[in-house]
């Protein structure tokens, strides 16, 4: 049996103190019907060189100014010709066997519109700490701000093909708007068990380093969610629970970024809306109140103790 093609598309800018890795996790796979892109935004540092030692073994690669990670991504998605499609970002990782796993898993669910497992986070020297455990989600659950770990998702190219590629105006929550629009017309398909992928947490990640603009993005994504006729008639089923989640997920990244008043202002939100979605992160709401109190060291204590659920999610 001829197995399908799988088209990897890596975006990169300015990685290179990790793209190597990222590289080798890709071309090590063993996998023979790989076509694979890397997608560079012009880096400066290096990396254009390590993208030169590895040519030979890429569909192809460019390094040109872009407008950001959604633009590179859709450029390799643009010249993807695999029946699947996946990116890796410059800083994360497959483990061995990955892709084979996620193609058998697509061969067994015809009906998916994609596959995921559970991610593990990795710190920057590359050792793990951390297992992030997903479920049987599907488009409600999506709905309802539950996160996917991007770099274990590997997508069947036909449904990409009807709801089209990355929205450019999505810059942090850019994957999940895209989960979305691919669960409307089929259901994902959960893989427990061992990780696919590892995403690797560092000071220059975005939700690290940009933690403050997820917050926006996510009512911003939640009003798109509540008004698109796609999500209809879920979306007025759960508006309620759409609008919990999207607050609650903003409340996280607003603590992230050193703003505990605001963040208690959208976990009440989340709360008016929902109660028991806002309570999932009842460490985190005793941790903004702590903080807004000046109490330091049991804010820091709660928040450390319930960053490890989104330490992964949108971290590009």
């Amino acid at each position: 049996m001829d197995l399908p093609r799988v088209s990897i598309i890596t975006p990169s800018y300015n990685q290179a103190q990790f793209l190597e890795q990222t590289i080798l996790s890709v071309l090590s796979q063993g996998y023979p019907n790989l076509e694979y892109w890397v997608i560079d935004g012009g880096s400066t540092d290096g990396s254009v060189e390590i993208i030169r030692k590895y040519a030979g073994q890429l569909a192809g690669w460019v390094s040109e100014p872009d407008r950001g990670q959604a633009e590179g991504i859709n450029k390799g998605l643009a010249r993807a010709t695999g029946e699947v499609v996946a990116w890796l970002n410059s800083d994360d990782l497959y483990y061995p066997d990955a892709i084979e796993a996620a193609v058998e898993v697509l061969a067994a669910n015809p009906r998916a519109s994609f596959v995921f497992s559970d991610v593990e986070s990795i710190d920057e020297a590359g050792k793990p700490f951390h297992r992030m455990h997903y479920g049987h989600w599907g488009l409600a659950d999506l709905m309802r701000f539950r996160i996917i770990g991007q770099p274990a998702v590997f997508i069947r190219r036909a449904f990409l093909a009807k709801t089209g590629l990355l929205d450019p105006s999505y810059h942090y929550l850019l994957d999940h708007h895209l989960w979305l629009r691919l669960a409307a017309l089929a259901e994902p398909v959960y893989v427990q068990g061992e990780p696919w992928a590892a995403a690797r947490m560092h000071a220059g990640a975005k939700n690290m380093a940009q933690a403050a603009g997820f917050a926006p993005e996510a009512l911003q994504l939640a009003a798109w969610i509540t008004q698109d006729p796609r999500f209809e008639p879920l979306s007025s089923q759960m508006e309620r629970q759409i609008w919990a989640g999207a607050y609650r997920l903003a409340g996280f990244y607003l603590m992230e970024s050193g703003q505990p008043g605001k963040a208690l202002g959208s976990y009440a939100r989340s709360f008016w809306r929902a109660p028991g979605i806002a309570l999932q992160d009842w460490k985190r709401i005793l941790a903004a109140i702590a903080s807004v109190l000046g109490l330091r060291k049991p804010a820091e204590s709660l928040r450390s103790a319930s960053r490890q659920r989104y330490q992964q999610a949108h971290r590009k």
